[in-house]
């Protein structure tokens, strides 16, 4: 354990640009897995920076920290990388399989890579699941389940150390509390719950009123998480199990709650060039209340950068189909809609608009989350091939609109 904490140590001293030379950690900042502190500047003695980082299975610690001028870092660390002083790399991330950016990587010591994440990548970070780096031939999953709360404790780290010092460095993780304003009389009653309204889809896999739909539809929800089917009233679903590097959750519904029937699970291979069948919520609330259908084929049997647990598929989806089910044609599940590509920021940078590329992730990563969760699916052969509109009419039974109030700092995915 102690060496675990001075190598800890050290990579966060390293952990923003410039400031090798560095002091501490004063204070603490404890999320989840990851630790660390306010550093100074040991020529100056003048605070620093704030920096926290977490260990990977997969051998590799990310160090983020925000420096007393305000600017993010990103770095990745290993008592096994051996850079030369001042090397540079390119370094592709992306974010719960749809936003990415490329971030400028230097070597300022042997066993670290640091990066100045510009404020847009700061904030998707700190929105994000799941993040995928790749540089070169080498690619690495991150699980950024409590990024979020990481990257809120060091702004709050920095702001209390330049107003009260470094020898007034405490707990640094929660934001102390403001005073409250002398109460208005004229002003309306506070609702309790701040933040906005969140949906997608989602889809029962068992007689048991299981659901599945991706992890990034309910992370940050707060309060209850609703679902309901085409036409009947809403019903609060309990979280049973969430797997935020496959972006996937699991849901159940009142043991009160009766289903006419369930998804079943194609239990063949698939192949390119097949058909599909996409069924969601898209843009809830702007659109139509029932759900839509939309129809392509799977383009490819892997997902961005050759991620062999996604499928591409040409159905158009957009946000709200997240976490519904992509039918074969005989009505089968072959995957769960999951995104699209970002098409903007693509097009910034080929000049090219990309057009109907969007993924779902696979049954085998589905059947594997259902597996540890201890769920009776049920699996099928493909028979007969159904019309488009039988399919549909079928999964009416069992495909849900999910909502739920999500606070301010939550991702807009759905």
């Amino acid at each position: 354990m102690w060496l675990r904490s001075l190598i800890v140590a050290s990579f966060l001293q390293m952990g923003v640009v410039g400031a090798a030379n560095a002091a501490g950690p004063f204070g603490s900042v404890n999320v989840g897995n990851w630790i660390g502190g306010a550093f100074s500047n040991d020529q100056t003695g003048a605070f620093s920076h704030c920096a926290a980082t977490a260990p990977y299975a997969n051998g590799v610690m990310l160090v983020v920290g925000q420096n007393a001028a305000g600017s993010w870092t990103l770095s990745f660390a290993s008592p096994s990388y051996r850079f030369k002083q001042g090397e540079n790399a390119a370094i592709d991330v992306i974010f719960d399989g749809q936003e990415q950016a490329r971030l400028f990587a230097t070597a300022n010591q042997p066993n670290m890579l640091t990066a100045v994440m510009p404020a847009n990548v700061t904030r998707t970070f700190q929105k994000a699941g799941l993040m995928v780096a790749t540089s070169g031939r080498t690619v690495l999953n991150f699980d950024l389940t409590s990024a979020g709360t990481v990257v809120t404790a060091l702004a709050n780290c920095v702001t209390r150390v330049k107003a009260d010092g470094l020898s007034k460095a405490g707990d640094l993780t929660k934001v102390a509390a403001k005073p409250q304003a002398a109460p208005d009389k004229q002003a309306p009653p506070a609702s309790g719950k701040s933040g906005r309204g969140k949906s997608g889809t989602g889809f029962v896999v068992s007689a048991s009123g299981h659901l599945v739909t991706n992890n990034h539809v309910i992370n940050g929800c707060v309060g209850d998480i609703k679902g309901n089917l085409t036409g009947e009233a809403a019903m609060v679903l309990r979280v049973v199990s969430t797997d935020a590097n496959n972006d996937l959750a699991l849901l159940q519904a009142p043991s009160t709650t009766a289903f006419k029937d369930f998804a079943r699970i194609r239990d063949r291979s698939f192949h390119s060039g097949d058909s599909v069948v996409a069924i969601g919520f898209p843009y809830h609330g702007l659109l139509s209340s029932d759900f839509t259908v939309t129809t392509g084929i799977v383009s490819s049997l892997s997902g961005m950068r050759n991620d062999t647990r996604f499928l591409q598929i040409s159905a158009p989806v957009q946000p709200g189909n997240s976490g519904g089910p992509l039918f074969d044609t005989t009505g089968q599940i072959v995957g769960v809609v999951t995104g699209k590509i970002p098409g903007l920021r693509i097009a910034a940078v080929t000049g090219d608009i990309p057009e109907n590329i969007n993924f779902a992730i696979k049954t085998g990563a589905l059947r594997d989350f259902l597996d540890n969760s201890v769920v009776p699916y049920q699996t099928a052969e493909p028979k007969g091939e159904l019309k488009t509109t039988d399919i549909a009419g079928n999964a009416r039974a069992y495909t849900m609109l999910i909502s739920c109030t999500a606070t301010e700092q939550a991702d807009a995915k759905r």
